[in-house]
């Protein structure tokens, strides 16, 4: 059951992979090429323009390719979301791991620490260092990154330490086996299911972060386009424009919903047995 209800939100983000992955096969004309803005501005969805070009989703303000443009600009919003939930997820585990082995103060403070991180409002912290230095991609990417490990940690830790308890945990010590190896070897990959859940749910947030962060200008900075400055710049054409705006937000919450529920399903999957 758990397979069929994973079909449909699997599918919708693996065809937005295959689809950024083939982008200069997709498309015949560059995000960024500007033929003749007079003759190409606003052209609707499935309009051919005068060069002889077809338009999929239309064109902008400035002549440009919309789909195009929301391929190319997945590509920015997918890695900054895989790469900045690649550092949570790193740093969540291994505090959380630290934390749940260590039976010292060492321990205590790891825990204490992300529960201080965690009561700091993330947006605004997102937005204080957006502001301090210069918006980039490697900035929003390390940004999302060291904000978001906190609720990792906390799951790792309390996966971990009911999973210490375990018959095959002691077995383990009582072959002589150091608790890093129990910990790499048998007790993550037992909880390998919530914490892959949590890591599914953060691409999503942190994909819907950066999109925020680019639309106030803080975030990914031309030449490059994310989804968040694709819809900005449609914000201003909602009325006799709407393809320029609407494209990529539709895509945006398509594949944000879609790690939510594929999330939601491997949370669901059953665990294995001690």
């Amino acid at each position: 059951m758990t397979r069929r209800r994973l079909l449909i939100p699997g599918t919708v983000l693996v065809a937005v992979v295959l689809l950024t992955a083939l982008a200069p096969l997709l498309t015949t004309i560059g995000p960024d090429t500007q033929l003749d803005v007079v003759l190409t501005r606003f052209l609707p969805p499935g309009a051919t323009d005068a060069f002889g070009i077809f338009h999929l989703l239309g064109t902008d303000r400035l002549g440009r390719d919309v789909w195009a443009r929301l391929l190319y600009g997945a590509r920015v919003s997918l890695l900054v979301g895989a790469l900045a939930t690649l550092v949570s997820l790193t740093l969540g585990t291994a505090i959380g791991a630290v934390a749940a082995l260590s039976q010292s103060a060492a321990g205590t403070f790891l825990l204490g620490l992300t529960d201080f991180a965690l009561a700091v409002p993330r947006v605004v912290l997102l937005l204080l260092l957006a502001a301090l230095w210069e918006p980039s991609a490697t900035l929003v990417v390390l940004t999302l990154g060291f904000t978001g490990w906190m609720p990792i940690a906390r799951l790792v830790y309390a996966e971990s330490v009911g999973q210490l308890g375990r018959q095959y945990v002691e077995g383990a010590r009582a072959l002589g086996a150091h608790r890093g190896r129990i910990m790499v070897r048998h007790v993550l990959p037992h909880a390998s299911g919530p914490i892959l859940a949590a890591a599914t749910l953060g691409i999503g947030n942190a994909i819907t972060l950066e999109a925020g962060l680019s639309f106030l200008g803080l975030g990914v900075q031309p030449p490059q386009s994310s989804w968040g400055s694709l819809i900005a710049s449609g914000r201003e054409t909602v009325v006799n424009a709407p393809w320029v705006g609407l494209a990529p937000g539709i895509a945006l919450v398509l594949v944000v919903v879609a790690c939510t529920l594929v999330a939601d399903r491997l949370g669901d999957r059953p665990k294995s047995p001690a």
